[in-house]
């Protein structure tokens, strides 16, 4: 009988209904699992689920009976395809689920930054609309997004569902070419040049080794209008200690950030030392977490395990 694991249960959230897969097998589930007891949990295991849980190479060759991977996730970092795929263990992400909750989020965050929503809120909470006198005041900068431009990096589905938000907001919008690269065509306009004019950057890039820390130091000194910066993408793709000196420089306007390098943050990340700044907003990577898309993550999740034991597997990476 196929025998089934779930790493990592405890990540997609409680109202989602976890149907299993058709076929029949015996199921194993677990809310949270730490590195060091993956191997153990994983014994005799023919499929795994995962979705931040790490699977290594070292890992896998003591899973000899591990067929196949099914992430609960677009990321797949967390899992060494190169060693999958030597050993013959077929790999499977989710895609294109997210189309709805992540764009949305991203706007939550432009417009809070760009109106100054958490300052002003902030404000009237310690009195100072009282004090004022006054029917308003106008303790911090209030922008309009209608003409201003968005520049975005990753063109996925994500980055042109955050597209189309933009334009029907009459912002005017641009696709960075890949940093770095020349000559992509007339769709995208040079890295360095949307880094330069942009008033609002969004992250929606994948996070490989050429795209870490690919918003640093030299890319904060290019933002000559001072941009709100957002990622809602993938932890790593900013440098944070250098996103931190932006702030403090004023080289940026703010920073609304769902994803960190670490996830829970660390204590010594140097964006906790900063978040009680009106600019600055940071969630728990939950951009993705609507209950609607959540159901239509797991949905696809278990759907590539239903195919991969009929002998179609669906999404592979290997």
């Amino acid at each position: 009988m196929t025998r089934i694991v779930f790493l990592d249960r405890g990540t997609i959230g409680p109202a989602v209904s976890i149907t299993r897969p058709k076929a029949k097998h015996e199921w194993v589930e677990f809310e949270q699992t730490d590195e060091h007891e993956v191997v153990q949990r994983c014994q005799s295991a023919n499929v795994v689920i995962t979705n931040k849980v790490p699977l290594r190479s070292d890992m896998l060759d003591r899973l000899p009976d591990l067929k196949m991977i099914s992430v609960a996730a677009t990321g797949y970092d967390v899992i060494d395809i190169a060693a999958c795929r030597e050993i013959e263990i077929a790999v499977s992400n989710v895609r294109g689920y997210a189309i709805n909750t992540v764009p949305e989020h991203a706007f939550a965050l432009i417009f809070a930054l760009r109106r100054n929503i958490v300052g002003y809120r902030q404000d009237v909470i310690d009195g100072k609309w009282h004090d004022s006198g006054q029917f308003c005041f106008f303790t911090h900068e209030i922008r309009d997004l209608a003409g201003s431009r968005l520049g975005i990096i990753g063109e996925g589905i994500i980055g042109q569902a955050v597209a189309s938000i933009g334009r029907a907001l009459s912002m005017e919008v641009v696709f960075a070419a890949h940093k770095g690269v020349q000559g992509l065509g007339p769709l995208y306009t040079p890295f360095d040049e949307v880094i330069e004019t942009s008033d609002v950057l969004s992250l929606h890039a994948p996070l490989f080794p050429s795209t870490r820390n690919m918003i640093s130091t030299r890319e904060f000194e290019l933002m000559k209008k001072r941009p709100i910066l957002v990622n809602t993408s993938r932890g790593g793709l900013v440098d944070e200690a250098a996103l931190v000196t932006a702030l403090e420089r004023g080289q940026i306007a703010g920073a609304g950030f769902d994803v960190l390098t670490s996830e829970p943050p660390k204590v010594c990340n140097p964006l906790l030392s900063v978040l009680d700044r009106p600019n600055v907003i940071v969630t728990p990577h939950v951009a993705w977490a609507s209950e609607e898309t959540q159901q239509t993550l797991w949905d696809q999740c278990v759907g590539h395990v239903d195919n991969f034991l009929a002998g179609v597997p669906t999404n592979t990476l290997t």
